[in-house]
């Protein structure tokens, strides 16, 4: 801009005022497309024998710099002058009415442009396709395409665009397969269009046999190409192929590095994100929202609080933290680890909220069975509050909160409100919350009824959350026939046996336990290892039951006898029909003694100083004598216990959890 208004000065020093038209019409061009809309207009007032070329500099340059209104303000000035829109005004004047959503503001142009006889062009005949694409015209959208007389790449590319941004990712492979077949030929926009389709519609033989054309044209090298593989291999849950697309590019950028991270996120790799979000800050990759919500959304997965608190410094740093990317992230992130102040911190501070960031926080109140606060934030969504109208996800996270709280009379109602107040179909997550919320109150044969009477085919989570409710209330019939259906649908998980021998155990049939742990064996069949892990000093410190490998397992042992003796003490009872085995008392008693999250919070005690909160994540649910043991010790050692197992938080606090039981 500086050495611009140098080159301005020295015009009108040695040139007549007013300059040329021409020079005249470079400087409007010039001011309006470094956004100095304001100078622009001057000059264009003070050339008195202005042009369409004059006008459509400045309106191209409003609309280039976002200033939409703006725009068509001045073309509607352009035409009071009586000057007509060229082929280039027209796009401008197109993409201003579709950028703004006014629909009849673009009909009004398309007529212009009729009348003009612009409308044959090429350019102008695609933006006016593209602007009723936008505005969700799609019957407008299709006989505008169908009227272009000559089809050119940019036209295909903006059908392709449009149909998959519309969500229609079958019309946009089928408009690709009709564009080859006139002998099209494809270039980078086109390939990344037709990979979002493949993406969109988890097409992965179609996405496949377009990996194969993009090397057969040559455009393997071309990031944006590349971007775009590693974002589609990583939706069709081919995450390894999206590792080697990354492995193989020449040439990485930001959206490269952000691409992978997602792709990982989205295959439950948070692990893997984490390192490479920090593989990315090495080699100085630039900084995006999207990197660093990703980055947060796998601190969440893998409840890494200490990385993700890093990461919202590196967003502070980056003046990033409260976009609406970021600030979702955020709210998430700080919920699932348990920290639902530092959530409720982050909802407050942004800025702007949506429907994602309200989820995100009821989320929140989900995981720590804070229904109360659920449910008022839930009251000021529509059509009850001013915020925006809940969608699928809302639903589940409520009756997610419903159903930990026990809350079953708020949960029914809420549940029955979603097709008749909402608009909102029932989906299989919803039928899962509510027969868990029936089981979690013993309503174990209510939740079978409520099984018999769905409109759809019951999940495996359905019956799973039957089966736990028949183990928790020893019903073994119920748990037998739930067990039966969840063998269909998945006979190779071998939770589902696991689930089914520890009810029979929980019943004291020792014998049915063992005939399905023996079955088990018979198939081929393991049981997953259960794992218990707390983080000190940077470094994880994983756990299994009975785990003498630790180096520090002899002081571990200690602490854990030691404990165990003042809990008794103090009214501890080991709970022994948590022993999945037909044992003596005392084996009993030795065995729920050393189960992995009662070695972690050992551990923790012996490593953590006084005063910080002892964080347990657990692969598996905890089991309720563990969950009694850690009541005892948070009220006795006077310290914060958090557990994150797979199914919720328990928030150990002066001998209380912030759930209302186990369950």
């Amino acid at each position: 801009m500086r050495l611009g208004r140098v080159v301005h000065a020295r015009i009108v020093k040695t040139l007549d005022s007013p300059p040329p038209p021409f020079l005249a019409n470079y400087l409007i061009n010039m001011y309006s497309k470094l956004d100095h809309p304001d100078s622009a207009r001057l000059l264009l007032r003070l050339t008195p024998s202005r042009n369409v070329v004059s006008w459509t500099s400045l309106v191209s340059g409003l609309v280039q710099n976002g200033h939409f209104s703006s725009a068509l303000l001045e073309f509607l000035e352009m035409r009071r002058e009586g000057v007509f829109p060229n082929d280039f005004t027209f796009p401008c004047a197109f993409k201003a009415a579709a950028s703004l959503r006014w629909p009849v503001t673009g009909k009004q142009i398309h007529a212009l442009s009729v009348k003009c006889g612009r409308i044959l062009d090429v350019f102008v005949g695609c933006s006016a396709f593209d602007m009723y694409c936008k505005t969700k015209l799609r019957g407008d959208a299709r006989k505008m395409f169908d009227e272009i007389p000559q089809r050119n790449l940019a036209t295909w590319n903006a059908f392709l665009s449009n149909s998959v941004t519309d969500g229609r990712p079958r019309e946009a492979v089928g408009a690709f397969i009709e564009f080859r077949k006139i002998g099209g030929h494809p270039n980078s926009i086109t390939f990344c269009a037709f990979l979002n389709a493949c993406s969109d519609g988890l097409l992965l033989s179609l996405g496949e046999q377009l990996h194969g054309l993009v090397f057969c044209s040559g455009v393997d090298t071309d990031a944006s190409v590349c971007n775009g593989l590693i974002d589609f291999y990583g939706k069709c849950k081919k995450i390894h192929c999206s590792e080697t697309v990354f492995a193989e590019m020449g040439t990485r950028n930001a959206v490269s590095w952000c691409s992978l991270v997602a792709a990982y996120v989205q295959n439950h790799e948070d692990e893997k994100a984490s390192l490479l979000f920090l593989r990315s800050r090495k080699e100085i990759v630039e900084t995006s929202d999207f990197m660093i919500s990703s980055t947060l959304s796998a601190c969440a997965g893998m409840a890494g609080l200490e990385l993700g608190r890093s990461v919202h410094a590196h967003a502070v740093k980056a003046c990033v933290e409260r976009t609406i990317f970021v600030g979702s992230a955020l709210v998430d992130m700080y919920g699932k680890c348990g920290c639902i102040e530092d959530s409720e911190q982050a909802f407050d501070e942004m800025p702007e909220k949506n429907l994602v960031t309200m989820n995100s926080l009821i989320g929140g109140y989900a995981h720590q069975g804070q229904v109360d606060m659920a449910l008022a934030l839930f009251d000021q969504m529509a059509p009850r509050g001013s915020g925006p109208a809940p969608n699928y996800m809302t639903f589940v996270s409520v009756l997610s909160a419903c159903s930990r709280a026990g809350d079953v009379e708020n949960g029914m109602e809420i549940f029955d409100s979603m097709k008749s107040s909402y608009g909102i179909e029932p989906g299989a997550e919803h039928y899962s919350c509510v027969v868990d919320m029936l089981g979690r109150a013993g309503m174990v044969e209510r939740a079978y009824e409520f099984i018999k009477k769905m409109p759809i085919q019951p999940t495996i989570s359905v019956w799973g959350a039957l089966q736990n409710a028949c183990r928790m209330h020893s019903k073994p019939h119920l748990g037998v026939l739930a067990a039966e259906n969840l063998f269909k649908l998945d006979p190779k998980d071998s939770g589902n046996h696991v689930l089914l021998s520890n009810t029979f155990a929980a019943a004291g049939r020792w014998a049915e336990a063992n005939t399905v742990r023996e079955e088990m064996k018979g198939v081929g069949i393991r049981k997953g290892t259960g794992y218990s892990w707390v983080t000190v000093k940077n470094q994880i410190h994983t756990f299994q039951a009975k785990d003498i490998s630790h180096r520090m397992n002899k002081e571990i042992q200690t602490m854990l006898s030691k404990l165990r003796n003042e809990m008794e003490a103090a009214g501890y009872k080991p709970d022994l029909k948590l022993s999945l085995y037909d044992l003596e008392e005392e084996e009993k008693a030795a065995e729920v003694a050393h189960h992995s999250e009662k070695l972690a919070l050992a551990f923790g005690l012996l490593a953590l100083p006084l005063g910080v909160p002892i964080r347990i994540t657990k692969n598996l649910r905890i089991c309720g004598d563990c969950h009694s043991f850690f009541k005892f010790v948070s009220g006795s050692v006077k310290r914060d216990i958090i557990v994150r197992d797979n199914n919720r938080f328990h928030r150990f606090v002066g001998g209380t959890c912030s759930c209302k039981d186990y369950w």
